[in-house]
């Protein structure tokens, strides 16, 4: 690993170290342009080019149709926590949210500033350690849209499907699994993505959304930076984007592109995440709160000891080597293994290693 760590944090998080040697190539002087993208203007044909190869290598490997946009916007998936209800809520002003977890939680109580929310199912009474079974009788035949979390980063779970809506719209947040796994894009009108998990640096929003759901909203109400339609209308150039965050980005996707698409992507995640699971499964010392095998995260593998002191002891020696950011989020405790889309075989291996030994000393 040439000095560098396994890093293991559930965002910003790892990029592939060839994406990063190639940027880092050529920080100095894009391509012979005699300057860094972070340097080139947002309306120069340079960056045009790479804001277009960007979009068109998404549409690619996620087989984006024509009839959505793609949009690279900042402000990270908070701020669609308010966008999506400023642009969607705006037909009988009510909306439905599944609570899954912190972020889903936050999701809806933005929401609710703008409209009617109803909470259609959740999970908190058992600390979000499962997804709800949906169906469409649980939503509101006259809300605007339906939300959903589709990976919950904090507890570990991930649909294992894709909730029947019927003619409501359906908006997802894939923050944490984008790219993963490959979904029908058309079973969604909305889905929203921050880029520092499993896309790139942190500062990319990428939203891909249905032609028709766009000037919705009464543009006359909203801050102009807040109506879709305005990015959309100009190619997510309406202000200066994040120009380094979409060139790494539009690097990932071709990555991902060259490696044989997310198809592939998926099995090396699968493989990942079967072989994590598997040793805690079997082990006497870790559990994983996430019964339910099928609710589980590829993305996030939450574990713990039982013993709170234990788990602190368990991130202080993982990092000792070279196994940094374990630790669980604070408002949960315990150990957290986010091995997004970068994280290599490697690091699984390392990490389930170093669980062994500890077990064996500590149990």
């Amino acid at each position: 690993m040439n000095g560098r760590v396994y890093n293991f944090s559930a965002g910003p998080s790892m990029l592939p170290v060839d994406v990063m040697e190639d940027v880092a190539k050529n920080l100095l002087n894009y391509n012979g342009c005699g300057q860094s993208v972070m340097e080139m203007s947002h309306r120069s044909k340079e960056f045009a080019q790479i804001r277009n190869d960007a979009e068109a290598d998404l549409r690619e490997i996620m087989h984006i149709p024509d009839n959505y946009k793609v949009l690279f916007l900042q402000g990270g998936g908070t701020l669609q926590f308010a966008m999506v209800p400023l642009n969607l809520m705006t037909g009988t002003g009510k909306a439905d949210y599944v609570n899954t977890g912190t972020w889903a939680k936050k999701a809806a109580a933005e929401a609710k500033k703008f409209g009617d929310v109803k909470i259609a199912a959740s999970s908190e009474e058992s600390v979000f350690s499962y997804i709800p079974k949906l169906k469409k009788e649980d939503f509101r035949a006259d809300a605007d849209y339906v939300h959903i979390t589709f990976n919950n980063t904090i507890y570990g779970t991930h649909y294992s499907y894709i909730p029947d809506t019927g003619d409501t719209t359906l908006v997802c947040d894939m923050s944490s699994c984008i790219l993963s796994e490959e979904i029908d894009v058309t079973k969604f009108g909305l889905i929203y993505a921050g880029a520092q998990k499993n896309v790139g640096p942190a500062g990319v929003t990428i939203v891909i959304v249905r032609e028709d759901l766009l000037g919705k909203c009464d543009a006359s109400k909203i801050p102009t930076y807040l109506d879709y339609k305005i990015h959309a209308d100009n190619d997510s150039l309406y202000n200066t984007p994040n120009c380094f965050g979409i060139y790494v980005a539009g690097a990932v996707f071709k990555k991902i592109k060259a490696m044989g698409g997310i198809a592939e992507m998926s099995r090396r995640d699968i493989e990942k995440a079967d072989k994590l699971y598997a040793y805690i499964d079997s082990s006497k010392l870790y559990k994983c709160p996430v019964k339910a095998k099928e609710d589980r995260s590829l993305m996030n593998v939450v574990f713990v000891t039982g013993n709170p002191d234990l788990d602190k002891k368990f991130v202080a020696e993982a990092k000792a080597e070279g196994l940094v950011n374990l630790n669980g989020h604070r408002s949960i405790g315990g150990m957290r293994a986010s091995i997004y889309n970068a994280m290599p075989m490697e690091g699984v291996d390392a990490l389930i290693d170093f669980m062994k030994r500890f077990e064996a000393d500590n149990i």
